[in-house]
């Protein structure tokens, strides 16, 4: 990994120490964390000045190197540097947003801290998002004969916005939340099905199962996830993920739909893209088909 390949983004470093973390051992997580923290400062330090920061040894910080994709520590260093430098540039002249909500600020300041903290995960999400495998991931469900979506929790009102949007453009799509049924669906798949999986944690074993059977049925799998480590990962073909992040009062629940909405929409605008004349004729006959559902207007209303 050069110092600048990915780094579209000023975060770039803390999007992927962010992402790792949960795989990271404890003593690589509070290097990360001491990264995080500051990783301006973190970057005018030595390697011995890290590892006494972080409570740990040189090796422990070159281990963590290496494994955000690093040859090592210099590497590291430079590359928080540069994202720095252009942070700092970036910053000029604009007021800057704390993403985090303390229980004494006023609601005009929580408005502005969500209304940030959005931006920021759309930006991210965006910024590290993996063009070649959305294009594979995009190809494969417009070749589909069929796409299950899995998702629980916040994830399955994703599912079902996915669902909504492929199933409107006339591709045949099913959305499940409830584990039996997914994987009774899941089970019916075959070669030349798509299945995909959401799931912010990467852990939720109702959504890893139902992939899983998917994917023994013959069937491509899809995950999207803020954690490319995690188990769901293990059971797709392509991963797709996220930037999202947690704070105080947004749970995982919270922030990573914003995030995932947004990879979903790259993938269904992909898709509608690769099928436009088919996709122009069902989003008119389905707009023809609800119109006479919206009430008209009247006028000389009181």
């Amino acid at each position: 990994m050069s110092g600048d390949a990915g780094q579209s983004t000023h975060a770039a470093t803390a999007v992927l120490v962010r992402a790792l973390l949960p795989s990271l051992s404890p003593a690589e997580r509070r290097v990360a964390q001491a990264v995080l923290d500051d990783s301006a400062g973190a970057s005018a330090l030595t390697i011995s000045e890290l590892a006494t920061r972080a409570d740990t040894s040189e090796t422990t910080v070159i281990r963590f190197c290496r494994a955000l994709g690093f040859s090592g520590y210099p590497e590291l260093r430079l590359t928080l540097a540069k994202e720095a430098g252009r942070a700092e540039s970036g910053a000029a002249g604009r007021r800057i947003v704390g993403s985090d909500i303390g229980p004494g600020d006023e609601l005009s300041e929580v408005v502005d801290k969500i209304s940030f903290a959005d931006a920021r995960a759309v930006e991210e999400t965006a910024a590290q998002l993996d063009v070649s495998v959305l294009e594979t991931v995009v190809d494969t469900i417009v070749g589909a004969s069929r796409v299950d979506v899995y998702g629980v929790g916040a994830s399955a009102f994703v599912a079902m916005d996915f669902q909504q949007k492929l199933h409107r453009i006339g591709r045949v799509s099913f959305a499940w939340s409830d584990v039996h049924i997914a994987l009774t669906s899941a089970a019916l798949l075959k070669a030349g099905d798509v299945a995909v999986g959401i799931s912010h944690t990467g852990m939720t074993s109702d959504t890893v199962d139902a992939l899983t059977v998917a994917r023994e049925h013959g069937a491509t799998t899809v995950a999207i996830t803020n954690f490319p480590r995690s188990p769901i990962t293990a059971v797709a073909d392509h991963v797709l993920t996220t930037a999202a992040r947690e704070t105080t009062f947004r749970s995982g629940a919270m922030s990573s739909r914003i995030a995932q909405l947004t990879v979903v929409d790259c993938v269904f605008v992909g898709v509608a893209q690769r099928t436009y004349n088919e996709t122009r004729t069902a989003l008119e006959a389905t707009r023809d088909a609800v119109a006479r559902r919206r009430l008209s207007s009247r006028s000389g209303r009181s």
